[in-house]
């Protein structure tokens, strides 16, 4: 069962690590991205990030939509953490029992819209999440579970 997929540019860090894998009582970490399968040094930072006693998977987009399509993954109480708006809407059009979106960081960059402390945006990145909130999944934006939770739809 999928408790809910982060998308932030740092993917596990102390905050996913801890705070949001306690409060969300997950057994299972799936990084989907593109690059740290095969970046050693990307991925062997996500393995000493890892909380104790949760598994943690690490597969390129395509895998990890393959693996959630498969079931393979329905053993476990999932917590998907993505990179991008952009992999987060891959992963939630290809897999539509992804309900719920947690925005927690993405970097800003040319052509990005601050609408939090923590999160940028690009026109494509909110038509995306637009599109995804009109098939019925909720999009949030906190840094940390105990911050208050600030639904993406309001903030336009």
């Amino acid at each position: 069962m999928i408790r809910l997929m982060r998308v932030d540019h740092r993917l596990l860090h102390g905050q996913v690590a801890f705070s949001w894998t306690q409060e969300l009582g997950v057994n299972c970490i799936l990084i989907a991205n593109d690059d740290v399968p095969n970046n050693d040094i990307r991925k062997t930072a996500m393995k000493l990030a890892k909380p104790q006693g949760v598994k943690l998977v690490i597969k390129n987009i395509e895998n990890s939509i393959k693996a959630l399509q498969s079931g393979v993954t329905d053993k476990y109480k999932l917590f998907i953490v993505v990179e991008s708006v952009a992999d987060a809407y891959a992963l939630a059009t290809a897999y539509p029992k992804i309900k719920q979106i947690n925005l927690g960081g993405t970097k800003p960059a040319d052509g990005t819209k601050q609408i939090s402390k923590a999160v940028n945006l690009t026109p494509d990145d909110e038509s995306k999440l637009n599109e995804l909130i009109e098939k019925g999944c909720e999009v949030e934006i906190r840094q940390v579970p105990n911050d208050k939770k600030v639904f993406f739809k309001d903030i336009e």
